[in-house]
C-alpha cells in the first residue's frame, strides 16, 4: 500500500466510522467502493476487519437499547446466507467481485431508499439476515437491509441492533473465510494500518450521535453509495 493510498484509505475510513457511529449506517456502503477502486483484493476480509472494533463500540455504547429477539432471528438468518456468500465469493474472480460489490451497493441502496417499511418480527428478520448473510460475506455489505428493518425504530435501537447482528455476523464471515483460505497476511496489515482511522471516526461519533438529523444523512449516504456502485460497475 502506498502513502497516497494509505491517507486516501483513511481519510475516507474515518468519514465511514463517523458516520456509521452516528446514524447506524453507512460504513461498508461508503468504503467497500473505494476498495474496489483502489484494490478490489482487499475484499471483503480487511472491510470485515475494520468493521470489528466500530460495531463492538456502538453496540456497547448504546448496550441497553439492542433488540434481542430480533437481533437473534437476524443472526440466525445470517449463519446460513454465509455459506451462500461464501459460494459467490470463491465462484467470481477480482474484476467480476468488482461489479458484484458495485450491483449489491446499488441494490440495497435503492431497496433502501424505496421499498415500503416493515416490522423486525420474526419472518422479516430471519428474510434479512439471510440476504445480509450473502451480501456482507461476499462484498463486506450488509447494512441498508438492516437499516430498513430498523428504519422505524428509535436511533438507538437502530444502531445498537444493527451494530450487534453486525459484530456477530462479521465474526462468522471471518471464520468462514479463514477456513476457505481468503484470509491472508496483507488484508489483515491493511486492517490493521487503517484501524486508527475507524477508533477516530467512532469516537467522533459520539459528539453528535443524539443529535445528528439521522434520516437525512442516511439518505446522503445512499445516495452516494449508488454513484460509486455506478463507478465501480463501469471499472468492473
Amino acid at each position: 500500500m502506498t502513502l497516497a493510498t494509505f491517507l486516501l484509505l483513511s481519510g475516507v475510513t474515518l468519514a465511514a466510522a463517523f458516520v456509521q457511529g452516528a446514524v447506524g449506517i453507512g460504513f461498508a456502503l461508503i468504503i467497500a467502493p473505494v476498495f474496489g477502486l483502489v484494490d478490489a483484493s482487499y475484499l471483503p476480509v480487511t472491510l470485515l476487519l475494520l468493521m470489528l472494533p466500530l460495531n463492538f463500540h456502538v453496540a456497547w455504547r448504546e448496550r441497553a437499547s439492542i433488540d434481542r429477539r430480533g437481533a437473534s432471528w437476524i443472526t440466525l438468518g445470517r449463519f446460513f446466507g454465509t455459506f451462500l456468500g461464501m459460494w459467490v465469493l470463491i465462484a467470481l474472480s477480482v474484476r467480476q467481485l468488482e461489479l458484484a460489490v458495485g450491483l449489491f451497493t446499488i441494490l440495497a441502496a435503492v431497496i433502501a431508499l424505496v421499498a415500503r417499511p416493515f416490522a423486525p418480527r420474526p419472518g422479516p428478520a430471519l428474510g434479512v439476515g439471510l440476504f445480509t448473510g450473502v451480501t456482507e460475506t461476499a462484498t463486506g455489505i450488509g447494512g441498508p437491509p438492516l437499516a430498513l428493518l430498523y428504519q422505524h425504530s428509535s436511533g438507538p435501537v437502530l444502531r445498537s441492533t444493527v451494530a450487534t447482528c453486525f459484530l456477530i455476523g462479521e465474526l462468522i464471515s471471518l471464520v468462514m473465510l479463514a477456513v476457505a483460505g481468503r484470509l491472508h497476511l496483507d488484508q489483515v496489515l491493511a486492517a490493521l494500518w487503517l484501524t486508527p482511522a475507524v477508533l477516530l471516526g467512532s469516537a467522533l461519533s459520539r459528539v453528535v450521535h443524539s443529535r445528528i438529523n439521522g434520516p437525512s444523512l442516511r439518505l446522503a449516504v445512499l445516495v452516494f453509495a449508488i454513484v460509486s456502485g455506478l463507478v465501480l460497475m463501469l471499472r468492473g
